[in-house]
Order: structure tokens, then sequence, then C-alpha cells
């Protein structure tokens, strides 16, 4: 009987085992894109129904992802449309959108974003901090979108948050901007680099009166 009960708690020890190991094999394997934007809140994204920010103390943005509304307000114009419909009069507010956009949430758009493709991480040296950092580089399509063709170097540390990037338009091999993510804020789950700063003088594009609002 004894024997019985030890071949029996080995019989369901494995079965165990298995089940685990079944669960973690079915588990999807995440993409470096889906890794980035993970470390950056992304699980969270769901939940938003509205954010604010203002781009460079130039522009203001209420924009609610879930509805598509947007409002644009600067020191001259006030302007409200939807961007299921995009037409010759938005068309000029939506480019600037979708180039503040980018600035806010690049974790995010490595997801989003069709028509791209993204390399395999390396490590390298970062261009302003000259600290090695796993690097991948963004590269997009060469048709379709406000700008075809161009190519993001994205550099992140092992939590995969973004500390550095640099820009090269068209994909040429010389960046044309290199700049800093930092002043990291979480705002309900969201995680946003708040300052963009260049190596040299007191260059900072930031992105301030940040507000992420949840349902």
């Amino acid at each position: 009987m004894k024997n019985l009960l030890v071949v029996i708690g080995l019989i369901l020890l494995s079965y165990s085992c298995k089940q685990k190991e079944d669960s973690v094999l079915s588990k999807p394997k995440l993409s470096i894109a889906e890794k980035i934007a993970n470390a950056h809140g992304f699980e969270h994204w769901k939940n938003v129904s509205e954010i604010q920010f203002t781009f460079n103390k130039k522009r203001n943005w209420t924009w609610h992802p879930k509805t598509k509304d947007v409002t644009l307000i600067t020191e001259k114009d006030t302007i409200s449309y939807n961007r299921k419909s995009i037409d010759s009069l938005s068309k000029k507010a939506d480019r600037a959108f979708i180039n503040d956009k980018f600035w806010l949430l690049i974790p995010f758009q490595l997801v989003w974003d069709a028509g791209t493709t993204i390399s395999e991480p390396i490590k390298e040296i970062a261009p302003i901090s000259k600290i090695k950092m796993n690097k991948i580089t963004l590269l997009y399509g060469s048709e379709g979108g406000y700008t075809p063709g161009d190519a993001y170097d994205i550099y992140f540390e092992d939590d995969y948050m973004i500390k550095e990037w640099a820009f090269r338009k068209g994909n040429k091999p010389k960046a044309g901007l290199t700049n800093t993510f930092e002043n990291y804020k979480d705002f309900n789950g969201i995680k946003i680099a708040q300052d963009h700063k260049r190596n040299k003088g007191d260059w900072n594009l930031t992105l301030s009166e940040i507000s992420v609002k949840i349902n």
C-alpha cells in the first residue's frame, strides 16, 4: 500500500510539472518592441481615456484615444478634429500631433506603427552618455505616413527603459538629431520622459503639463 501511494504521488508530481511546463511554453515570446513598451507601462494603455500634454511650450494637446478626438491649442488657434476623418484643414494639425505624440509615446509607437522594421538588439556605446547600452533601429517604410524612410536608433538599458535616441532622416548614415530621454515620471502607470537634451548647450525639448486620465 505504501509503495502504491509513492507511485501515485510521483504521477501527480509529474503531471503538475508537465502542466507548469506547458503553461510556460504556451506563453507567447515577447518581441523587443513589446518588452520596451511594457517597461513604459503599455499594459495600462487600455484604460486611458484622455491625455493632455504641452509640446515644447508651444502646442497644448488634448487627445481621447478611444474616440480619436483631438484638440490643439496654440497662442493663435484652437483646432478640434477627429482622426477618423482628416481633411485639408486638419491635416496640418494632425501632422504636428503625430510628431508630438511620437516624442511623448515612442515606446508605444514601436508596437503601434505598421510598415516598420525593428532590428535585433545589439550592444553599442550611446552617443551622448558614452555608456554601453542596448540599441535597436526603428526604420519606417519608404511609402505612406508623414516621414517615410526615416530611421531612429534607440538606446535603452537592461530594464528596457529608453535613455537616448538618434534620428536619421531618410535613413542617412549620420544622425541629424541626437538627444536624451530623462526626468521620467509615472502618470497612472504610463512612464513618460519629460526632458530631451542634446549633448551640448542648453537645448531641451520638454513635454510638460502632462495629464493621463483612466477609466
